[in-house]
This record gives structure tokens, sequence and C-alpha cells, in this order.
């Protein structure tokens, strides 16, 4: 039939015949080539919506706000819709993926720092408490709540409370100076009076005009205070840096940052290409796009981690630290041994101020025990304390370890807000060969503009169209270099702190097990002529006094009255450096008296 209708092929009813045949067969194998099949499976495998939205072929004319272009396409509004939501959600997964680990490491270390700051306040307290307990019994045990209070409000100011570290130990030693007025200075002196009395009251009111301890609570005060504002900023500042990825993790993305990570991601989709990746240079103008505002975090980020160092590098320096923690046992004891040696002037200065008539207690003669010299110190360890096995050595190191650590992980991540475009464009997200997606065709290379990181740079981006910055990273970003400024004022010299590497000291001795090596801060501090501490305060206090009741100093004051004195050598110095291995040797110890 067919060949009585086109009975010869050369004709030209044969030639429209082979002409219709080879639409039909281009119809059909376009059908197959564009099926929207493949677009399904990518549609339900990575959860952008349920399956049914994509249709079996692909239709024209589709009304589509993002995905526009000439020819069939498997998409629909609906599935834009949902494009949307799925685009959004996976580039704020992709961002918390690389912003993860920084965050881990800052509240990692954030925490380890706090607890090793909670362990030296500890072991600092018991210290303090044994000193207490063994030498001057008579007060000790009055004095142990007001020093726990001391380590609690110094506590709550290495968390970022607000407490005065100053205010604190000035508070303890008002509390302090009636029990040594009557214990220690006037023995017997308290079975004559009440707890809370007026007399107490009058003691705490006038003590710093007194001034009973001599020198010692004001170097006590300066030199926690010094210490221990260092690894306080050093907390806030890793608070601050949580609070500054938080709400880098919970940005908002504009109208147009989302409608050009669906044309990147998603509507290559909508003609069948579901394995076509974007080219590099179209990515990165897309993610800068996107992460503008996040960019402009980068300048502030630096000199934020930049402090972070420096803040380290103090709290580091020479152990500063631990030093001043361990040290307040030995202020405390000379402290009172200074009221002891000037117990006879204190003790006529706190009768005229606070009209107490001690001619009562006059003819009582001292009962203070007799004291063996030779053995309790403001540098000797409490019996307690004396190790009965070999120390474990590689703990000397840790904190300082903790420190390398940490500054060594923060090297990383210096420019990470300006880095973060460019680590969601790598790997097996893009390609940067031939045949990559554009956004609008399937191309051999990008010819685009790449632009720059930040606001103005985007001025001259293709992709993404940026009209205002994130108002939420705007806030962060201020907030960031408000403290930053804050952090620099009230540190006006961290950065001529010493670089990590160059700190150092003494060496450990010969023998150790330790594995940790001079960058972990095994050594001690300083080489012994440099060291300052707190004992030169107390040195300097025996030729340049001021006295009690006195407003200013005097040199060669004459000597006080003979007194007997609990407490040992007043001429102590700690630590010294042959005793510094012994600080630290006993900073390793479980104290158990708690």
């Amino acid at each position: 039939m067919s060949r009585g209708l086109c009975p010869r092929v050369n004709s030209p009813c044969g030639s429209a015949w082979i002409l219709s045949a080879l639409v039909l067969a281009v119809n059909v194998i376009g059908a197959d080539a564009y099926s929207c099949h493949e677009v399904r499976t990518a549609f339900q495998l990575r959860q952008v919506g349920p399956p049914h939205r994509v249709p079996e072929t692909p239709g024209r004319d589709v009304d589509l706000l993002v995905c526009k272009h000439q020819g069939p396409s498997c998409c629909t509004r609906k599935m834009e819709e949902s494009y949307q939501l799925a685009v959004k959600r996976e580039t704020l997964h992709n961002i918390q993926s690389y912003s993860y680990e920084l965050e881990h490491l800052i509240s990692g270390h954030s925490d380890a720092f706090q607890d090793m700051f909670q362990y030296l306040l500890s072991f600092s307290q018991g210290h303090l408490s044994s000193l207490l307990e063994g030498t001057y019994s008579s007060v000790s045990r009055q004095a142990l709540p007001h020093v726990n209070q001391l380590f609690s409000s110094l506590s709550l100011y290495l968390r970022g409370a607000n407490v005065s570290v100053e205010a604190s130990i000035h508070h303890f030693f008002n509390d302090l100076f009636p029990l040594a007025y009557t214990r220690l200075i006037n023995p017997g002196l308290e079975s004559s009076m009440t707890m809370g009395s007026e007399m107490d009251d009058c003691l705490r009111m006038i003590r710093q005009d007194v001034n009973p301890f001599g020198p010692h609570p004001a170097a006590m005060a300066q030199e926690l205070a010094g210490a221990l504002g260092a690894g306080r900023q050093l907390g806030l500042a890793l608070e601050e840096g949580l609070e500054v990825m938080n709400a880098t993790e919970h940005v908002g993305m504009s109208k147009e940052c989302v409608k050009g990570l669906v044309k990147m991601v998603y509507c290559s989709h909508c003609r069948g290409l579901t394995l076509i990746k974007p080219c590099v240079g179209y990515c990165l103008n897309v993610m800068r796009g996107c992460l503008a505002s996040v960019s402009e975090l980068d300048q502030p980020w630096r000199r934020y981690t930049s402090l972070l160092e420096q803040l380290t590098h103090a709290m580091a320096g020479h152990h500063s630290l631990e030093l001043a923690l361990l040290g307040v046992r030995g202020h405390v004891n000379e402290a009172l041994l200074y009221a002891q040696r000037h117990g006879p002037l204190i003790t006529a200065t706190v009768d005229k101020v606070c009209g107490l008539s001690t001619r009562e207690t006059t003819s009582m003669q001292p009962t203070s025990p007799e004291v063996t010299t030779s053995t309790v110190t403001s540098s000797s360890l409490p019996p307690s304390a004396a190790p009965s096995q070999p120390l474990p050595e590689q703990w000397l190191g840790q904190l300082a370890h903790l420190r390398r650590e940490f500054l060594m992980y923060l090297q990383r991540y210096k420019s990470f807000f300006a880095a973060l475009p460019e680590m969601l464009c790598e790997g097996e997200n893009v390609v940067d060969d031939s045949m990559c997606w554009s956004g609008d065709d399937v191309v051999e290379s990008y010819t685009g503009r790449v632009v720059g990181n930040g606001l103005h740079a985007q001025r001259q981006n293709p992709e993404v169209k940026v009209r205002s910055p994130n108002p939420t990273l705007a806030e962060v970003k201020e907030r960031l270099e408000l403290f930053n400024q804050e952090t620099q004022e009230r540190f006006p010299k961290l950065g001529q702190m010493e670089a990590w590497d160059e700190l150092g000291s003494g060496e450990i001795e010969e023998g150790s097990t330790t594995d940790c090596d001079d960058e972990d801060g095994c050594q001690a501090s300083g080489d012994g002529q440099d060291q300052t501490s707190h004992t030169d305060a107390s040195s300097e206090g025996k030729s340049i006094e001021r006295q009690p009741g006195s407003d200013s100093p005097h040199e060669n004051p004459p000597k006080p009255p003979s007194v007997k004195v609990i407490g040992g050598s007043p001429s102590a110095s700690w630590p010294r450096p042959w005793s510094l291995a012994l600080l630290f040797a006993a900073l390793c110890l479980q104290w158990t008296l708690f």
C-alpha cells in the first residue's frame, strides 16, 4: 500500500516520508535524552522534596522564575520553591561543616583552660589552708571561711564575673586582721571578746590605715590582678569567639543569594544535567556574593586571633599564672610575720583608734607557743604535701602544652572568614577543567570576571547582586572590633610579649621521664637573674617600710621590739631559683585536706 502511494524513494513523496521519519526519530530520541527520570532520582536522593513534584517528561513554556531557558524543562514552579529551601539548607550545612572544627577548638580549649584555672585555684587554696592549719592553728578555724571566700571570688573573676581581685584580697585581709590581732599579736585577748563584736568591726575598718600586714596585701593584689587578668581576658575572648562563630553559622541569606545558589546548583537539573558541576570561577562569584558580609569579619577576626595569641603568651610568660596563685601562701605568711614583728606598735595604734583599753590584758604574758623556726617557712611545703612516690613529671608541662596546642591550631584559622568561599568551592563541588556549568549553559571555561571578598568588591559581581550588608553580621563585626579595642586598651603591652618559643627557663632534672620538649613549656621560668617574685616586695619592705599608722615610707626604720614569731624565719624568700622545681612539684600534688 505504501509502495503504491510512494513507489519510488527518489520521488517527492519518498523524500517527504524520509523527512517525517527522521523528525519522529529525533523526537523519540529527544524525549529519551530529556526525560526527567534522572532529575526525579536526584530530587529524591538529595531530599529536595517529594518526587511526585517532578514531571515524567520535560515541558515547554514552564513559568519559571530562576531557571529560565528556551527549550524543554524538567522543572516547575513548585520544584523551584523546593530547590530554594534545599539550597539554603545545604549551604548552611556546608558552612557549619567547615566551622565545626574551629568552634570545637575554641569551645574545647575554653573548657580546658577553665578546668586548669580551677585546679590551680583549688591547689593554691589547699596550699594556704595547710599553712594556717599547720603553722597558725590559733587562727585557722576562723580564717578558713575567709580563705574559701577569697578563692571563690578569684574563681568567679576568672570566669568573667564582675569581681575585683584587689577588693577581694583587701576584704580577705580586713577579715584576717581581727584574728591576727587577738590571737597572734595579743594572744589570749580573744577570750575577752566575742566574734562579730564592735572591736572586730573597728579592726576591719582601720586595717588599711593601720597597715598591720605591711606591703604584702598590696603586693599580692597587684601580682594576682596582673596574672589572673590575662587568664580572665583569655576566657572572655574565647566566649566572644564562640558568639561570632554561632552568628556566622546561622546567618540569613538574601533573596539574591538564594537565587544565585539555585541557579548554580540546581538549574542544570532542569535540563536533565544532574551530574554537571559548576565552574570554579562561577562558584567563587556566587559564594563571595552570598558571604560578602561574612568576609567583612576577616580583618577584625585576624586582629582577634592575634590578641588571643598575645593573651596566651601573657598568661604563659614565665609561668606567671601558676607562680602568682602558688605565691598566695607566701604572701599571707609574710603578712602574718610582719604583723607579729610590729605587734607592739600595731597594738598602740589600735588602742588609740578603736578605744579598746588593752591595759586589761597587759598583765597577761603572751601565750604564743614556741616555734621551731627551722621547719615551716614561707617557702617550704606542708608536711602533708611530702611526696610519697615519684611525681608524674609529664604533668609539669600540661598547661604549657595546652597553650602551645591552642596556638598551633589557631594559626590555621586566622584567615577563616576570607577563605570560607574558597573552601566551599573546592574539591568535588566544582570543576576546574573543561565542560562545567556557568549558570546558563555548559561551557569549556568560565569567562566572567571573578571578584574578590567583601562588600566593596561585590559591586562588580556578575552573578549575585549585594544590595546591603547583613545587619546581624554588621553588629557582630562591630562587637568584635569593640572587644579588640577594649582588650588592647586594658593590656596595652600585649604586642610586646615574648614569642612562645622564646619563653623559657631552667631545665628539667636529668633523668626525668617526661617526654615533652622545650616548646611544651616543660622548663621552669627564668634563669634566676631576671626573675621577679612576690618576695621582692617582702625584701624591700625590710629596708623601706610603711610603719603602721603612717602615710609615707621611711628609710631604715627603727628596729621593732623583739616579739615571739610564729611561722619561722621571716627572711625566707619564696620561690627562689633552686626551689622552682619544688614549687612545680607541689603543683602536681592532689591536695587531701578538703
